[in-house]
């Protein structure tokens, strides 16, 4: 099972996106059974508690334009023992990377990357919250998702065999 964790600041608007956008990829592939899929956020933010803020509406509108429900999601931080669980962290921006460090410590196995480095164009997602273009963050997300999928399918031996 390769285990992912896609990470923006609040975990309600890129990295749920990103989140649903790559199941909604993998079960229309037939890969589902392959992968454990999950999001977070680098600050605390929108996490009162044990109780985090649903997906951002925009975030979710933008989702279900395209035919992806994210029900059920709500915001969850990050923490240090993720670093253990999931074998890809995924950051929007050099941003996160930088606060996924900071929580988790070093990176020895080399599991943080930027999503859009597994584009032809690597590049930060830029934040809708304050963008306010869902539309363009949904198009930016699918393209890292459909590259790291590519990468997936040619570098994860769970997926060439």
């Amino acid at each position: 099972m390769i285990k992912i964790l896609f990470v923006c600041h609040g975990n309600i608007c890129r990295s749920p996106m990103a989140e649903f956008i790559f199941k909604n990829m993998i079960k229309e592939a037939g890969l589902s059974d392959h992968f454990a899929i999950a999001s977070a956020a680098t600050s605390s933010e929108e996490v009162w508690g044990d109780v985090g803020n649903p997906v951002y509406p925009p975030a979710r509108e933008e989702l279900a334009r395209h035919g992806i429900s994210c029900a059920g999601k709500r915001a969850v931080q990050i923490k240090k023992k993720d670093y253990k669980e999931y074998d890809y962290i995924l950051g929007m921006e050099y941003r996160n990377i930088r606060n996924i460090g900071r929580i988790i410590g070093s990176d020895p196995q080399n599991k943080v990357h930027m999503l859009l480095e597994y584009s032809e164009n690597p590049r930060d997602i830029a934040d809708p919250w304050y963008t306010g273009n869902f539309e363009k963050t949904y198009e930016d997300i699918l393209e890292g998702c459909e590259g790291f999928l590519a990468w997936l399918e040619v570098n994860e031996q769970e997926l060439t065999r």
